[in-house]
């Protein structure tokens, strides 16, 4: 990514809001550490002055946010094999399959959908942030699969971020859940929030603190002691299928994080013990940022997901 700077001015006053937080819904791309390295390495200037993380935005503040020239990736190219949905010069759509780590991390430099996307692509990916993590423009969870949407340059990149933050990308999961929902769909409307005792983990606050998450959802197949269904999330906070369903009292099918009592529950009744957390981004939908076309790409069913309905249905 070469330098650059974009100048914005504030809408709305947030007073109980710090400036990397609010940047990070201005640009989703980016995470909120990223974001702070930036402000404190004063590539963020508000009306021409450094200023803290902490910093609430005021209306009318003029806001310049430096992206400075990314630095190359440390992830090497690997010859992984990719499932694309979708590709052309400006974006390509991967089904990703489950257990494939997104981006390298402690723990797993390699082996990664970056590593693999650096071969496949070969060098023509964006890089957003001042560091090359090419084209991520959103994230899966380890042992979710499905869909994914990623950026060969920065204007598709800044494009596709502002169309996740305007939550005008549609994205449709399947999952199989314990137990029997009582009801045929349903809204959640839960703020969700890091949990206050296990950090890896995020949690709906008993006092409704946190951020705001809405996930829409449909019973497709009522199976034995589970559920199949379809859920839609208007927001992107992190683990929120899981989460949500945790808190509905019918958490996805082979999530030890948030339902192992469930899942241990769940064996017992049907002998059947999921390899992985069954959640499928089944359905991604947008508008491409060249063409102005909308975009509707479907993952398969994978043979483990599929494996489990077979199990799991009532014969």
């Amino acid at each position: 990514m070469t330098a650059r700077t974009e100048i914005f001015t504030v809408e709305k006053s947030r007073p109980g809001e710090r400036l990397d937080t609010f940047l990070r819904g201005q640009f989703p791309a980016v995470s909120r550490g990223a974001m702070q390295r930036l402000i404190e390495q004063g590539h963020v200037r508000v009306n021409g002055q450094l200023v803290k993380p902490t910093h609430a935005p005021r209306a009318g503040e003029q806001v310049a946010v430096h992206w400075p020239e990314a630095r190359p990736a440390a992830a090497q190219p690997e010859a992984i094999p990719l499932e694309i949905l979708f590709e052309d010069p400006s974006l390509l759509v991967v089904n990703k399959p489950a257990g494939l780590v997104v981006h390298p991390a402690a723990g797993h430099q390699e082996h990664t959908l970056v590593n693999a996307l650096l071969h496949h692509c070969q060098g023509s990916l964006s890089g957003i942030g001042g560091v090359v993590r090419p084209g991520l423009v959103h994230r899966l969870d380890r042992e979710t699969s499905g869909c994914l949407v990623v950026a060969k340059n920065d204007e598709t990149h800044l494009q596709l971020s502002e169309q996740f933050a305007n939550r005008t990308i549609r994205k449709i999961y399947q999952a199989i859940v314990c137990g029997e929902l009582a009801c045929a769909a349903g809204e959640i409307h839960a703020a969700i929030a890091r949990h206050p005792t296990h950090r890896k983990r995020m949690a709906v606050p008993a006092d409704g603190a946190g951020r705001a998450a809405h996930t829409s959802y449909r019973v497709l197949e009522r199976l034995k002691s589970a559920t199949l269904v379809e859920a839609q999330i208007h927001t992107g906070r992190t683990h929120q299928i899981r989460v949500h369903f945790q808190y509905l009292g019918h958490p996805v099918v082979g999530d030890e994080t948030y339902g192992a009592k469930p899942n241990a529950r769940l064996k017992e009744l049907t002998h059947y013990a999921a390899p992985r957390v069954l959640l499928h981004a089944r359905e991604l939908s947008f508008v491409h940022p060249r063409t102005g076309q909308t975009l509707k790409l479907t993952a398969p069913l994978p043979a483990d997901f599929m494996r489990a309905l077979k199990l799991l249905r009532v014969k």
